[in-house]
């Protein structure tokens, strides 16, 4: 029993079956990355630049791209780099620290897009106390606690996943995260099941208070047609946004738990690899076509670059 405590790489499987088109499927990814990181930073840097946008929706929409970027470096160099190699490992200390990337993404989406929900139910339901509950001291705290809390108990995960004793190295998936290296655990651990299920229920009480300040938005704006103006405009992108994020991270979550082998293979890459392909690129574009201000303060800045351009002798 001495050598299975001795892992020090793990093997995915996921791109087992990609050696024929593992060029291509190279070329499409790293244009799907760069697409996903030109349209989050032309998002954060507009909110940034341009101060008539520092306002509680803005900032905690920047976040959420910045989250998007977060997530996905922790998964696309890595997968990246496996689909030009014959050999795909990674190193038990890379398998944490992807695992814990990947997670506290995860967490921070739902922590976020909980946020922007509560901001608008403030907006809407409460305009008259907004500016006195929506302080930008009480906006950084919250901004804080979206960030620090996932951080903190993906970390006390990830230090009661590291101290497990393995008997395997095998992990069927184009990427770790820390439920398949339990699944490696020689026995059951509180790592495996106390842990995760804390996790799974604090984080699926978000969803719970985003559904229920969305019930009152719904209510409060069938009563003016200036609410409903509010609602179409600020929150049909962020009920876009939230739908899609949750079913992109609950379709791996029930795949995570309930897959079958007998899926193909490019199917299950897909539903493994989505919610670090369509959330992150969807987000900044919904925001970016349907928020007015947004919309022109980009386009504002493509005209003038256009415009300097066009100047030049």
């Amino acid at each position: 029993m001495d050598n299975v405590s001795k892992i020090t790489v793990f093997t995915l499987s996921g791109l087992s079956e990609i050696a024929n088109y593992r060029a291509s499927l190279f070329a499409l990814t790293l244009l799907c990355y760069c697409l996903i990181w030109l349209v989050n930073v032309t998002i954060i840097v507009t909110i940034i630049v341009d101060k008539n946008l520092h306002e509680p929706m803005y900032i905690f929409l920047c976040n959420l791209c910045l989250n998007g970027l977060y997530g996905t470096a922790g998964f696309y160099p890595k997968f990246l780099y496996d689909l030009l190699s014959t050999t795909h490992v990674i190193s038990y200390p890379g398998c944490l620290l992807q695992g814990f990337v990947l997670h506290c993404y995860a967490c921070a989406e739902s922590s976020l897009l909980a946020l922007m929900a509560y901001d608008r139910y403030v907006a809407i339901c409460r305009p008259l106390v907004y500016h006195s509950l929506m302080t930008k001291q009480r906006v950084c705290m919250f901004i804080v606690f979206a960030w620090l809390l996932p951080f903190h108990l993906m970390f006390m995960s990830t230090i009661t996943t590291a101290i497990l004793r393995l008997c395997g190295s095998h992990i069927p998936r184009i990427y770790c995260i820390n439920f398949f290296i339990s699944n490696l655990a020689c026995s059951a651990s509180v790592a495996k099941t106390v842990i995760p299920a804390f996790n799974y229920t604090f984080y699926f009480g978000h969803v719970i208070f985003v559904f229920w300040t969305y019930v009152h938005l719904i209510k409060t704006c069938q009563s003016s047609k200036e609410n409903r103006r509010k609602f179409m405009q600020t929150c049909v992108p962020h009920l876009f946004s939230l739908t899609v994020a949750v079913i992109s991270f609950f379709a791996d979550m029930l795949y995570i738990r309930f897959g079958s082998e007998e899926i193909p293979q490019s199917v299950q890459n897909f539903m493994a690899m989505e919610i670090f392909l369509i959330p992150p690129l969807i987000n900044p574009l919904m925001y970016g076509f349907k928020l007015t201000q947004i919309r022109n303060r980009v386009l504002n800045f493509i005209h003038g670059k256009n415009s300097a351009f066009r100047l030049k002798p």
